[in-house]
């Protein structure tokens, strides 16, 4: 039988020999969306709104990353279908993490210009999202389960800290400057800000009922969390750590996301099984008003925006499907068939 260690050593030498091939192995163009009911992650092409690929990966992926250089796209699930959650070898193990982990979570590591698995790392309990860093040499994981965030060294594919937070941690973003990650702690009512360099949470933010996710203007200007046990977002002021102003949405408001040019912020409103919600909310960042509402399908959960700020592309849980939106026009423009329960989703940057 291989060992762990020998199998861990082949992905390592997978992934260093694709890093050293450089930039021109990094695909472009694509768009991935976690399809947790299906153990895949489905592949649409940016261009033509075309669904062209699936990759099969661990129990209910929840959440998907592409890294700041596009080189890899991390996944968020519950271990290899039909197995047992992997479990972190407990020589490897950081010591706070120990007790939490006998039945870990992982993210795996794909490589986007291929779309094959690579690497398999076991983190927390029921993780839920996954940022990486703008160095692209860590990556931060929400563990839903312990009300833990696993730091992964991404190169060494092994977790190198895990930092507490509050109760349920969901969606987590890190600041413009990278010097923070903020948490939204979905039945804590919290947001934890984390100081990257010391890796510790450092401040806890009162902000409401059901914080899913989080989300800063591209100038650090505004952080904002969905409240989806409100129907509204918090708005809140980075230095002061603050909330503003709350902006009344549609129904159980899950991820968020601002423009480039840090104009808007669109916000997917899910609704629920028996209601599912099936609109996009708008806001403008200068009024801190809803100034358009489009219409999507059932259950609009994640949502990501192109680097033009000319697309967003919104997962539709309820009806496994991509909503493509012009953001100029206000309006969608395509519909893109993926797999079972559609979830998280980026794209190439």
């Amino acid at each position: 039988m291989v060992s762990h260690r020998i199998i861990g050593l082949i992905a390592f030498a997978q992934i260093a020999v694709l890093s050293a091939a450089g930039p021109a192995l990094a695909a472009t163009g694509k768009v991935y969306v976690a399809d947790e009911g299906a153990n895949a992650v489905s592949v649409i092409d940016a261009t033509s709104f075309k669904k062209i690929g699936s990759i099969p990966v661990g129990r209910g992926p929840h959440n998907v990353q592409v890294s700041p250089d596009g080189k890899w796209l991390w996944v968020t699930n519950n271990g290899d279908p039909g197995k047992a959650a992997e479990t972190m070898p407990a020589e490897k193990m950081p010591k706070s993490e120990h007790g939490a982990m006998a039945a870990a979570g992982a993210v795996w590591a794909i490589d986007t210009a291929t779309d094959a698995v690579v690497a398999k790392v076991p983190v927390g309990m029921h993780p839920a999202h996954v940022v990486v860093a703008s160095d692209g040499r860590t990556a931060y994981i929400t563990n839903g389960g312990d009300n833990t965030v696993s730091v992964v060294d991404t190169a060494a594919q092994r977790v190198t800290a895990v930092i507490p937070v509050g109760v349920s941690p969901h969606g987590l973003r890190i600041s413009p400057d990278g010097k923070q990650a903020w948490v939204a702690n979905l039945k804590g009512g919290t947001v934890s800000v984390i100081d990257t360099e010391g890796r510790k949470q450092v401040s806890q933010i009162s902000v409401g009922r059901g914080p899913a996710q989080v989300g800063f203007t591209p100038d650090g200007r505004f952080a904002f969390v969905s409240l989806s046990g409100e129907n509204r977002v918090a708005v809140i002021d980075p230095a002061s750590r603050k909330v503003i102003r709350k902006v009344a949405v549609g129904t159980v408001p899950i991820q968020l996301y601002a423009t480039p040019d840090n104009r808007l912020v669109l916000v997917a409103n899910q609704g629920t099984p028996a209601k599912p919600g099936t609109t996009v909310s708008m806001i403008d960042l200068a009024s801190l008003k809803v100034v358009a509402t489009v219409k999507t399908s059932a259950g609009a959960h994640g949502v990501v925006i192109d680097r033009d700020g000319r697309h967003a592309f919104v997962t539709n849980t309820y009806a496994n499907s991509v909503s493509v939106i012009d953001i100029a026009e206000r309006k969608v423009i395509a519909t893109v068939p993926v797999s079972k329960g559609p979830n998280g989703i980026s794209m190439m940057p």
